[in-house]
């Protein structure tokens, strides 16, 4: 099937996938948007999956500070080059991890860091990941997105290995 331009265009809004990867979801899914969203952060996720053992020992430290000054992040993201570094996407997906830690609070980056301690008495586990893991939550900006999948859908469009590497959040009497 042949992509229109307005629906690659559309897909490409949604996503900020390259021309060709949604004009080529597109044409695996027969022309239907949704189905393009899912195979795309489906093949980011892939991609961000080969990209991890290479070393990301560039990056960037962002902050945010919300308003009324009483919650604070400083977020550190590690990337493989300087390039990378100073690119548009990876600075604004820096300013939107530091935003969503504001936002939602987690206390740790993925699944694997949360010790079996705070896992001892909660009934279920994927509950408690999705409140408490950084990847695991849901989008502030985006809720059809997760943290993971919009990690993958920035691996897959700037081509490197990135790392959320540490965050820390300040609240005011906390």
């Amino acid at each position: 099937m042949k992509s229109s331009v307005d629906a690659i265009k559309e897909l490409r809004d949604l996503t900020c996938a390259s021309v060709a990867h949604c004009k080529k979801a597109l044409e695996e899914t027969n022309g239907d948007i949704k189905q393009a969203v899912v195979l795309l952060r489906k093949k980011g996720l892939e991609i961000a999956a080969k990209k991890q053992s290479r070393a990301a020992k560039e990056g960037r430290i962002d902050c945010y500070i919300h308003h009324g000054n009483k919650i604070g992040v400083l977020l550190e993201v590690n990337c493989e080059s300087d390039f990378v570094a100073r690119n548009e996407d990876f600075m604004k997906f820096t300013k939107d991890l530091a935003m969503q830690i504001a936002a939602a609070s987690p206390e740790y980056i993925k699944k694997e860091d949360v010790p079996e301690e705070a896992l001892k008495h909660e009934k279920n586990k994927e509950d408690y990941y999705k409140a408490h893991c950084l990847l695991e939550q849901v989008f502030v900006k985006d809720p059809s997105l997760l943290i993971k999948d919009y990690l993958g859908s920035v691996v897959s469009r700037i081509g490197e290995n990135i790392v959320i590497r540490r965050f820390a959040r300040y609240k005011i009497g906390e």
